[in-house]
């Protein structure tokens, strides 16, 4: 079973794999973790996310559809990988999947959940790449302010991270948690959930397996 876990930059995503991830594996399931993008192991994340610390003159990251196209390669780059984890476990978490990709996407162009950015990835990420769906989307609804201020704390306290530009664009954010909602509302790629901050991981955990 696949499970991706989506939401802002500072939603809470790695806290919620790490708590799922424990309460399973409690129980005895096999559970694998994925983060995206892959930061220090795919040179597409690798230049991606330096785009948009800056380099490049800015060229990359001013175009929506490069971004993306970086982002879909990471994942790409890892198809054996995930596909193998599934086969060898109960559940693989994700924390961010192909999602991520249609809503910042989208929320730079101005579009919604429902708009051609948005069906341009479903079909270029699940259809010509090939990757797996997912079973099961969560979407945690950590409201844009509250997840920017966890962002800033976070990158306060770790003196090697330097938040980028899509972290420090707070209208951008808003309009990702916008999109984002669409998704879920629209059951794109499949099902999803809202999970609110609070939510507690082991009721979740039981309700989902």
């Amino acid at each position: 079973m696949l499970i991706t876990v989506e939401g802002l930059d500072g939603a809470g995503k790695n806290t919620l794999t790490s708590a799922l991830s424990e309460t399973w594996r409690g129980r005895g399931l096999r559970v694998a973790k994925m983060a995206f993008p892959r930061y220090g192991q795919s040179v597409h994340a690798d230049v991606a996310a330096e785009s948009l610390r800056g380099d490049f003159d800015g060229r990359i990251a001013a175009d929506p559809l490069g971004m993306a196209l970086l982002f879909a390669l990471d994942r790409y780059e890892a198809k054996g990988e995930l596909e193998a984890l599934l086969g060898a476990h109960d559940v693989v978490l994700c924390d961010r999947y192909v999602a991520s990709n249609a809503a910042y996407g989208a929320a730079r162009l101005g579009e919604d959940a429902t708009g051609p950015f948005a069906a341009w990835v479903l079909a270029f990420e699940f259809g010509r790449l090939g990757l797996p769906k997912p079973d099961h989307q969560l979407l945690l609804a950590t409201p844009p302010g509250l997840a920017a201020e966890r962002a800033r704390w976070r990158a306060a306290s770790d003196p090697g991270r330097e938040r980028d530009a899509y972290e420090r664009d707070a209208p951008l954010q808003e309009r990702v948690g916008a999109v984002y909602a669409g998704l879920a509302e629209t059951g794109w790629a499949g099902p999803w959930r809202l999970i609110a901050p609070e939510a507690d991981p082991a009721g979740l955990a039981a309700e989902l397996l």
